[in-house]
Formats: C-alpha cells, sequence, structure tokens
C-alpha cells in the first residue's frame, strides 16, 4: 500500500458541526426573539439605538460561545448549563462595556436589560434541555449502540471506559477491556491524575478486563467489536502500528488515546500545522487575542484601580515615612512571564537590613524584621498595591501567579517537579493559590507544592471569567491566619 506523503485535507475534525451551528441559531433566534418581545411591550418598537444593542449582543454571544466551547462539549446537562452561564454572562458584560465606553447606558431601560439577561438564560437552558432530550431518544432509538473495546487497563483506559459508558451522546457500549503486557503499562502516578480521577458521572469504575492484547482479534469477532480505542504510551506507537492494518482488514474504527498524563501538562491541547497532529504538552495560554484580551483587563482594569486607591497610596507612604526611616518602597528582583527578571514594587513593610549571610529570608510569625506600620500593611496584604504600577508597566497582571524572590525560585524548584511551570503567565498580585489560603510562609515543602499545583490549574483553565471570580474572592482572602 501507498501512503501518500502529506494529508490530502485538514487532519482535524470539527464533529457535530451541522448540530453546532443550529444549536448557535437557535439560541441566537431564541434570545432576538424574547428581545424584540421585551422592546415591543416597554418601548413600543425597535429603535436605531435598540438595533445596535441586539447586534453587539449577537456578537457578543458568538464570541463567548466559542470560547467556553458551549456546543462542543459532551459534559452532563449541570455542566453545560454552568459553562452557558458564565459565557452568556461574558456576553452581557461586552455589552454593558460598550454601553459605559460610548456612555450609552442612560438610552435603554435597566429592567429590559435585568429580564433579558434572567429570561435569556433560562430560555437557552430550556432549550438546551429540550434539545439533549430530543437527539437522545431519537439517537438511541434510531441508530443501534456499537460495540467498541479499549485496549488498556491503566487511569485513562479507565477513564476512557467511564467516559464512554456514561455519555448517551456518544451511543457506544463497552464490551471491556484488554490488558497490556507489564513492559507497555504506564510507569509512575500520573501529576495530572485529578484530570481522570472522576468523571463527570462519578467516581471512575474499575475496568472490565475481558483478556489480553493476544486475544485482541478474536475478542472483536466474539463481541462484534467495532470500534477499538488504545490507550497506551506514547512510547509505544509501534504497538499501534503492528496491529492498525490488522483492523482495518476487519473493518473496524481504530482510535488513538495516547497516554501524556504521565507528564506534567501545561495549557495542554491538539492543533494542526501544516496538516500534521500536534499534540501540546506546555504552553503558555496567552497567544493571540487571548494575550490582547489579558492585556486589556489588565489595563483597563489598573488604571480604574490605580485611581480608586491613590488616596491610600499616599496615605500608606506617609504613615510609613512617620513610622521607621528608610524609603517607602521596597523593590526587589523577581521572575516572571517566560523567566524573565523584573523589580516588584511594595511598599516596605520591614526595618531597613541587610540579608544575613546574602540569604533572604521568608517572613515569619511575630518576625522582628517587620515594623508597627509594616505589621498591619502585610496582615492586610496592603504592602502589595504598589504591585499595579508593574501591572500597567506590562511585568505582571492583576491576576496569576504570585511571583517569588530570585532566590526562593532556585530553592523550591529543586525539590518540586516542574516548579518554573508557573512562569508560563504573566505573575499577578493576586491568583487562585491566594484565595485558597495558600499564601504566607511555606516553610513546608508540601505546602509550596500546593501552591504550586494551584498555579499551574490556573494556567490550565485560564479564562476572563476565572480572572474575575479570583478578583471578586480576593477581597475576602486580603487578611487571614496566613497574612504576616
Amino acid at each position: 500500500m501507498v501512503l501518500p506523503k502529506r494529508p490530502p485535507r485538514s487532519i482535524l475534525k470539527r464533529r457535530g458541526s451541522i448540530s453546532t451551528a443550529v444549536q448557535t441559531l437557535v439560541d441566537l433566534a431564541a434570545v432576538m426573539g424574547l428581545a424584540l418581545l421585551l422592546i415591543r411591550q416597554q418601548v413600543g418598537g425597535l429603535t436605531a439605538d435598540y438595533s445596535m444593542m441586539l447586534l453587539l449582543l449577537a456578537m457578543g454571544m458568538l464570541f463567548a460561545y466559542d470560547q467556553f466551547g458551549v456546543y462542543r462539549s459532551n459534559s452532563s446537562f449541570t455542566q453545560k448549563a454552568l459553562t452557558h452561564f458564565k459565557a452568556w454572562s461574558l456576553a452581557f458584560a461586552f455589552l454593558l462595556v460598550v454601553g459605559f465606553a460610548t456612555k450609552q447606558t442612560e438610552t435603554f431601560s435597566r429592567l429590559l436589560l435585568l429580564q433579558l439577561y434572567v429570561a435569556g438564560y433560562l430560555l437557552q437552558v430550556l432549550l438546551q434541555y429540550l434539545s439533549r432530550q430530543v437527539q437522545t431518544r431519537v439517537m438511541l432509538h434510531a441508530v443501534p449502540a456499537e460495540n467498541v473495546l479499549i485496549v488498556g487497563t491503566g487511569k485513562l483506559a479507565r477513564y476512557l471506559q467511564n467516559k464512554i459508558s456514561g455519555n448517551p451522546w456518544l451511543n457506544q457500549n463497552v464490551v471491556g477491556c484488554l490488558q497490556l503486557p507489564a513492559s507497555l503499562q504506564s510507569r509512575g502516578a500520573s501529576a495530572n491524575a485529578p484530570l481522570y480521577e472522576a468523571t463527570n458521572f462519578g467516581p471512575l469504575k474499575e475496568p472490565d478486563i475481558i483478556g489480553e492484547l493476544d486475544d485482541l482479534l478474536d475478542v472483536i469477532d466474539r463481541h462484534d467489536v467495532r470500534t477499538v480505542y488504545f490507550a497506551v504510551p506514547l512510547s509505544k506507537s509501534d504497538l499501534i502500528e503492528d496491529m492498525y492494518f490488522q483492523l482495518l482488514d476487519r473493518h473496524v474504527a481504530v482510535h488513538w488515546a495516547p497516554d501524556i498524563f504521565s507528564l506534567l501538562l501545561v495549557n495542554y491541547g491538539v492543533r494542526e500545522i501544516a496538516g500534521l497532529p500536534v499534540l501540546t504538552l506546555s504552553e503558555t495560554p496567552l497567544t493571540g487575542t487571548r494575550l490582547l484580551l489579558k492585556s486589556l483587563e489588565d489595563r483597563v482594569l489598573g488604571v480604574l484601580i490605580l485611581v480608586l486607591i491613590s488616596p491610600f497610596l499616599l496615605l500608606i507612604a506617609l504613615a510609613i515615612k512617620l513610622d521607621s526611616q528608610g524609603p517607602v518602597f521596597f523593590r526587589q528582583a523577581r521572575k516572571g512571564w517566560s523567566g524573565r527578571v523584573f523589580h516588584i514594587w511594595k511598599f516596605r513593610s520591614m526595618f531597613v537590613h541587610k540579608p544575613a549571610d546574602g540569604v533572604i529570608q521568608q517572613a515569619t510569625r511575630n518576625d522582628p524584621r517587620v515594623t508597627r506600620v509594616g505589621a498591619f500593611l502585610r496582615k492586610t496584604s496592603l504592602d502589595e498595591l504598589p504591585q499595579i504600577f508593574n501591572v500597567l508597566q506590562g511585568q505582571m497582571s492583576l491576576v496569576g501567579p504570585r511571583p517569588h524572590a530570585v532566590q526562593h525560585d532556585e530553592q523550591y524548584s529543586k525539590g518540586i517537579n516542574a516548579y518554573f511551570a508557573r512562569h508560563n503567565i504573566k505573575p499577578g498580585i493576586t491568583g487562585l493559590a491566594q484565595v485558597r489560603g495558600l499564601r504566607g510562609e511555606t516553610s513546608e515543602i508540601e505546602r509550596m507544592q500546593q501552591r504550586i499545583e494551584a498555579d499551574i490549574e490556573y494556567i490550565n483553565n485560564w479564562s476572563l471569567w476565572l480572572d474575575f471570580s479570583i478578583l471578586l474572592r480576593t477581597f475576602g482572602a486580603l487578611s487571614g491566619k496566613n497574612a504576616y
């Protein structure tokens, strides 16, 4: 057989593009219809201003729903409803931001907007539920479920079995799993084990082992298997190659889910370059329009925050000067995005001193180096406020992993795998680790490990919505037992 030198078409498929387009049009039509009804009831008729509002809302929906993958997810109904809520809220937030920027908010009825926001979301969730019920019933009655087989019994194979068995949209029946020889099993516990420790439909069940790898062809014939999933490590790709053509001769569809989760993945994904599939194992989430959105978020909110806190900055600076001798600000080298070194701004909270033997020590509870004003600043995290200047300079973000002293980076990187993966995004004034209480002194390596895991979780799940939620939660985490 002569194989083509290059794929004749794009190798990445967009499944369900027709149903996705239909669902998108249904949601848009429902929202626009609801909006027109409300406008007719409360305004009397569609005006030029409201026409522009509807156009902007439609644009916001298309962008936000694509960003959140509203129609691409096969998760549970509850999870999809939550995703839909986030995307709908982002679309509405876009509408409000444009309104404030153009000073047109007074033109529109606040009651109408509130009704459209609440009723529009509920209407879309109802349509989503009805669509799910109709498609599920049609699928179950019109198309018989096909038998599938999973080659592998590790965590990834278990996850795959549970996801297929619990997802009626796939309309597949897992007949069982085949045990791989010990030499082909993935080694070590996955650093991303939580990714497939449980499904949206409950905890993982043990795999149904119905044979060994050598029984593959016999199992296919005995159970009338139409699809085979290989859940094997990347290093064992030769196994796929050896059996692929045999499976083709049996008219069996073949899928490979490479077990890449023994690695600590950072913003992982699949893409295509020149017609070839590429697995991304580590990458910053800030590329293209996502970088633009993150930068706009930091600059716009940064300027607003600076205006609001300017009086407090002056009062704190005066208090520091009156309390102890030394400069108002403290600057220290930190590593930021891609490991680039910058100097962070903080209010000085300690007496002026030189590090003993050049070693930078973390602040501890009742630290004698901390001034009276400094103790209050550290307790309330107000010493971090000057970092708004780092944000406006583009060195930091409002939300991101907290930057550590360069010396501490070197210290902890020796005991924590992939420690520097946290530099795949801009450091922040606040972050996911901080709102979870993972702040302050980290004398134990396990506590720093938890902080790093939270930082990488943030990178893997970055979105504007996540940033806004962290900013809101930060107000409740400004002080606490770990702040000193």
